[in-house]
């Protein structure tokens, strides 16, 4: 358990234990959900399924925690697994090397307890959406774009991806703004907390609500949805 002693005391020992019962599924694995396959493997969440269909490129290495010199061309999901190996090999990492969609989404989700949006793009987003409605699952979503980061949590029925993105365009401002290094890992670490509250029914979730994050002037601001 000393692998585990420094999440106490603020999770007991009993919350801990629970974590390895968890399964969770993170949907994209470049630079949010890399950061967060990461973070869930280091708490100790014992199910992870991560779900990309792309490989690595020259241009994630500036980002991307699960990309090095070393695995250019090599599939991101499959990746994780081999990081996980490393990082807490007590963890299990399913990879799914597919495009998530309308036609594979239902089986790729079925049986997790929550999954994660660490999609790149808002059309995905919305499938991703009513397929875990459709399943009883909450969705913790995050996106990012340069300074910028935005995190909700969404139970089934609550419908916010309606609200954030009404425009229903299928990229958001990303490509325009590019992505550094520390924004996918500030977002993934709000994502990541969200995540760890819903599981064990603790603290205030950001539901019906959105985390506007701007690190250019270093400002929060929470605003209902």
């Amino acid at each position: 358990m000393g692998r585990y002693d420094r999440n106490m005391n603020m999770l007991s020992r009993e919350e801990n234990e629970r974590l390895r019962n968890f399964k969770v599924c993170v949907v994209g694995c470049g630079g949010l959900g890399g950061y967060v396959i990461e973070m869930l493997g280091r708490l100790g969440i014992g199910y992870i399924t991560a779900v990309d269909m792309d490989v690595f490129e020259e241009t994630n290495l500036n980002r991307q925690i699960l990309s090095n010199v070393n695995v250019i061309g090599k599939y991101k999901a499959m990746e994780a697994k081999e990081r996980m190996k490393l990082v807490n090999p007590d963890v299990f990492i399913n990879p799914v090397v597919e495009k998530f969609d309308i036609e594979n989404g239902e089986r790729i989700l079925k049986g997790h307890d929550l999954a994660v949006d660490a999609l790149d793009n808002i059309e995905t987003r919305f499938v991703l959406q009513d397929i875990c409605e459709k399943l009883n699952i909450p969705l913790v979503h995050g996106a990012i774009g340069g300074w910028f980061g935005q995190v909700t949590t969404i139970f089934p029925g609550d419908r916010a991806l309606d609200v954030l993105y009404k425009q229903k365009v299928k990229k958001g401002i990303e490509k325009e703004l590019g992505n550094p290094s520390f924004t996918p890992a500030l977002v993934a670490s709000i994502q990541v907390s969200e995540v760890l509250k819903v599981l064990l029914n603790r603290g205030e979730v950001l539901r019906k609500e959105v985390l506007y994050i701007d690190t250019y002037s270093q400002e929060y601001h929470k605003i209902k949805l």
